[in-house]
């Protein structure tokens, strides 16, 4: 991938001369000149639509250079980047727009082929800066730590941060990094916030954290100016209060007396089974503690005796007894999987997440009884206790 053209245009965006931009997957750069864009915005992110329709989020010169600066900080300097991320999301501009803030040249790892551990080992041994970082999704860790070889692993510990974001760390793969001594940052956040503010739980330099009724609120300069052309979308989600500007997030969440985060999972994530509330990430998470399972994904379909029945995508050997059993001693009864599927994989977006639609769909048809390509393992349903 060329990324010349995106870092120039990013220049000139972010130094005011230019347009504001929006990078395309393969590193083309777009102007953007639409009615209704937010003053200063320098670049255009468009949501990954996980769960709906992409928004396309304003990014606002300000807003990048303080992201730029407080990962800077909490990191302990800038150095040269890997780019293993489509720029078109939030975690790969990011790479490009830290870069140029640090005046060093990221590398572009080569997706041509998809991400594979060779590529990356290959984009990873042309870096020459001493302070080497990068950005990853689990599923790209993942496919890194499964049989790596030496130089893989070599070239992984060489990095001085390894920024891991855009979904949950399963516990086995938290166990196999820390085996390997890699240097991980979980970092949460979103496009809305210009990606991670929040690095194991502590928010960046400048940004704040609150809760509403359980739901995160994001504040500071790092907020995005709004969704581009949707004002009653931008209104539900952003505010200002105090001088500060607010995101109010789709995630719950905890604080605890140090003001570290503990996101617990979606607010609409919240699955009412038999008049009980059940947290499908709060499943997922007991579910993947299993040392036999990869990754799991939990969603609920509609049941005419549960309301709503807690099903399970799962990639592992764990049989449907051990995850139902792991479940009820973690959570309890009513959050045990009544329907358990399979997969080879977890179906993924374009930016390595997981496709919470696409799984949701698969666990209600294969509910229904409806045959699926590539399936055949399914769980039996738990004592109704």
């Amino acid at each position: 991938m060329d990324i010349q053209p995106a870092l120039t245009a990013l220049t000139a965006a972010l130094g005011g001369e230019g347009p504001a931009v929006e990078i395309a997957a393969d590193g083309t750069p777009l102007p953007v000149t639409l009615p209704g864009l937010a003053p200063e915005t320098a670049a255009i992110v468009r949501t990954s639509g996980s769960t709906g329709t992409p928004k396309a989020t304003m990014l606002g010169i300000d807003a990048l250079a303080a992201s730029s600066m407080g990962t800077a900080l909490r990191l302990g300097g800038e150095g040269q980047w890997l780019l293993t991320l489509a720029p078109n999301y939030v975690a790969g501009l990011q790479v490009l727009v830290r870069s140029l803030y640090a005046g060093t040249r990221p590398w572009a790892m080569d997706l041509s082929h998809g991400f594979t551990a060779q590529a990356f080992t290959e984009a990873a041994s042309a870096l020459t800066d001493r302070f080497r970082i990068t950005s990853l999704v689990p599923t790209q860790l993942h496919r890194l730590l499964s049989s790596p070889t030496p130089e893989t692993i070599s070239a992984l510990r060489r990095f001085d941060a390894i920024l891991l974001g855009g979904a949950r760390m399963p516990a086995a793969l938290r166990t196999e990094a820390a085996k390997h001594s890699l240097k991980i940052v979980r970092t949460y956040g979103m496009s809305e916030t210009c990606g991670g503010c929040v690095y194991d739980g502590v928010p960046l330099q400048g940004v704040s954290l609150q809760l509403e009724e359980g739901r995160v609120l994001i504040g500071g300069d790092v907020v995005a100016g709004g969704y581009l052309a949707n004002p009653e979308l931008t209104a539900a989600h952003f505010s200002e209060s105090g001088g500060t500007r607010w995101f109010r997030t789709e995630d719950l969440g905890e604080i605890d007396d140090a003001g570290a985060l503990t996101v617990s999972g979606r607010a609409d994530d919240v699955l009412i089974t038999g008049g009980v509330k059940v947290s499908a990430a709060a499943v997922a998470e007991s579910i993947e503690r299993l040392p036999e399972v990869r990754a799991a994904l939990v969603a609920g379909v509609p049941d005419p005796e549960w309301g709503t029945k807690v099903c399970a995508a799962v990639v592992g050997t764990a049989t449907a007894d051990q995850i139902q059993s792991g479940v009820r001693a973690a959570l309890g009864s009513p959050a045990v999987p009544r329907h358990i599927v399979h997969l080879d994989a977890l179906p993924l977006l374009s930016n390595g997440k997981p496709d919470r639609l696409a799984v949701a769909e698969i666990l209600r048809r294969s509910a229904a009884g409806a045959a699926l390509p590539g399936e055949e393992q399914l769980g039996a349903e738990p004592p109704r206790s």
